[in-house]
């Protein structure tokens, strides 16, 4: 079941409400837009201006034991861009595993750059993407895959729309020449992957793709709308897409699935459910929910260890987004939730000046809350 919400009946919708009770709603994303919280209310009192997109997916258990899955939609339009940012690391983290995996490679492997003298390995680079975001880790493995080998492979799979054709946060982003790397075989021999180049991206014509009244070059105020049409192109659906996949394999034909095997699947899974602590990141900085929006991103104690959220979020260029799959094992409640939200009051980019912990943090945090409420709610009614 797939319900979209027309924008002006929905505003009309929330402003009118005054119920808060669970029971009042036929979903928990209608209950959670209807919240009289101020962390979603001064979201969706300016929502056009925050360019919000959500997808709700409840997941349950059917009579004979199947899974159900109900999806929601709020404005979710994969023609309006946004800026994914780091959320398409999920993307290279899922299928440098599946090409090790091809390969007949561990994902202990060592490899590194050719000009580099600097080990990694694929295990180590993958924790770092879920644990700390490595901007880093995303290029070697980047240079791994190349654009052209994500695009055909995410095809066969059924994801789309989507396009990646940069790195991210370094000077040769944009560059569709990949480099060389060497990669230790299990025989302990060094093997050569020659860079090879990719096609050059062809601008994206979508709406929205030319963003705000300026942005910052070099220092220096550019008095024109911020152009994203070269940039990666990551849509709310085509990420929920992908999660589905990783989290619920079965439910697609074999063709559809990522190719892993069960322990790098495993492997895979505890990374993106893992805290930064429990990678080895003890740092004050790196909090449990550094990497988690939904329900916790707004305070930093501990998660609950009945919670499990399996994740990435994304945030660059005032753009917040996490694709989450969210776990109370304790309660039995489980459920997959993106969103993404715009937060550049001055509409100007590339100035850093972003409201991620005055507005899009909290919001996001809070929308998790309501529907975590909700669900749990239904659970106890069916208790």
């Amino acid at each position: 079941m797939k319900i979209s919400h027309l924008y002006a009946l929905t505003i009309a919708f929330l402003l009118m409400s005054c119920a808060t009770q669970p029971k009042a709603y036929e979903n928990a994303l209608d209950f959670a837009l209807a919240s009289k919280n101020k962390k979603i209310r001064s979201v969706l009192k300016h929502v056009k201006d925050h360019e919000v997109q959500i997808l709700y997916t409840s997941v349950k258990k059917g009579d004979h034991g199947q899974l159900v899955f109900s999806s929601y939609e709020f404005q979710v339009d994969s023609n309006h861009y946004f800026y994914p940012a780091s959320s398409v690391k999920l993307i290279a983290a899922a299928l440098s595993l599946e090409k090790l995996e091809q390969e007949g490679l561990s994902h202990e492997t060592v490899y590194r750059l050719a000009d580099e003298l600097q080990q990694q390995t694929f295990s180590r680079d993958i924790q770092d993407i879920f644990a700390i975001s490595s901007n880093d880790t995303y290029n070697r493995l980047f240079d791994y895959l190349g654009t052209d080998y994500i695009r055909q492979e995410l095809s066969k799979k059924g994801i789309r729309p989507l396009r990646i054709s940069h790195r991210l946060s370094t000077a040769d982003a944009a560059n569709p020449k990949t480099r060389d790397l060497k990669i230790k075989t299990l025989a302990g021999v060094w093997r050569e992957q020659n860079g090879f180049r990719n096609q050059e991206p062809i601008p994206l014509v979508l709406s929205a793709i030319k963003k705000g009244q300026g942005f910052l070059e070099d220092g220096i105020l550019v008095a024109k709308p911020f152009n994203f049409s070269l940039k990666n192109h990551f849509p709310i659906a085509s990420q929920q897409a992908l999660l589905k996949r990783i989290i619920f394999p079965e439910t697609y034909q074999t063709e559809k699935q990522f190719k892993l095997g069960q322990e790098k699947r495993n492997f895979l899974l505890r990374a993106m459910g893992a805290t930064p602590k429990e990678l080895g990141y003890n740092s004050p900085e790196y909090y449990d929910s550094y990497g988690k929006f939904f329900m916790y991103g707004d305070q930093k104690k501990p998660i609950p260890s009945h919670i499990k959220i399996y994740n990435k979020v994304g945030y660059a260029y005032g753009t917040l987004t996490d694709n989450a799959y969210i776990v109370d094992e304790k309660n039995e409640i489980s459920f997959l939730l993106t969103a993404t939200i715009l937060v550049n009051k001055n509409q100007i980019f590339n100035d850093n000046n972003y409201e991620y912990e005055t507005i899009g943090i909290p919001f996001l945090a809070q929308l998790g809350r309501e529907i975590y409420r909700y669900e749990k709610y239904q659970k106890r009614k069916k208790g």
